[in-house]
Parts: C-alpha cells; structure tokens; sequence
C-alpha cells in the first residue's frame, strides 16, 4: 500500500458501496480499490491522468471507469451516504480558485439569457447524475428483502 491508499478500515466501508465491475470483451474486471486509489491519486495530486502512477494499473482504464461511475451517480450516492453515516460534513465542496472565473455579477452586470441558459443546463444535469435512491438505501431494501 503506498503512502495516500485507502486503508483496510476505509476499504471495508466504502469497497461495499461501489458498483461490481465486470470484465468487458473477454477481459477480467480488475480490483475497484486499485482504480479507487488511482482515482484519488489523480484528484489529490492534480496530475493529469497520464501522469498517473502506474502502480494503479493503466490510466485510460481508471479514467473510463471514473467516468462511468460519474455518469452512474455512484460519486454522488457515494458522497449522499458518508454524509448519512456522519463520516463527513453535508455536501462540503472544495473550488479552486484558479481556474474558477468570476462570475458576471461580481463585476456589477446583470445576468442575461445566457447565464439563466447556462444555469438551467447545469441543474438539468445534476438532476440527471443523482440517483433516485443512495447506495445505503438500496442496502437496506435488499436487506428488507432477504
């Protein structure tokens, strides 16, 4: 394990959470905690995912699968069900200043058609990636099931 890997104790929690990976086209589905680790290589260091080190396995393979979670909700679930268990702060987001521009009000101009356009679309798609139910809820109807 090196140094910013998820401990056992992390794995144990959050491993459970994350959706099953099968393998495509005859490939076995690697481990989620490798590409999890790289994942969050990438995302604390800020390296682009080329860069990323290749203990973690292959870069496109962890972006795709990053992607494909994203798209998934599964981020979102993910992050909905820490919050539930009380592990992390409700919704605490980090920007970097950087690369965020300022937006059109800060300089005294109104907001025009693009931005509502701009601001709907965004909301279009956060409606979109969140799941209809968190992970936690779906382990507890499953549970109610058995």
């Amino acid at each position: 394990m090196a140094r910013g890997d998820l401990t056992d104790d992390e794995w144990a929690l959050v491993g459970a959470l994350l959706p099953a990976e099968r393998g495509r086209w005859s490939r076995p589905a690697l481990d989620n905690r490798r590409f999890l680790n790289g994942m969050l290589y990438v995302l604390g260091v800020g390296c682009p995912w080329r860069d990323m080190h290749e203990r973690y396995g292959k870069w496109n393979s962890v972006y795709v699968r990053f992607r494909r979670w994203a798209e998934q909700g599964v981020w979102d679930a993910l992050l909905e069900t820490l919050v539930e268990l009380g592990l992390t702060d409700d919704w605490q987001h980090m920007i970097d200043s950087t690369t965020v521009r300022g937006h059109s009000q800060t300089a005294g101009a109104k907001g025009g058609l693009i931005r509502r356009v701009l601001v709907e679309a965004a909301a279009a798609l956060r409606a979109k990636s969140t799941p209809a139910q968190t992970v936690s809820q779906r382990r507890q109807r499953m549970s109610d099931d058995l």
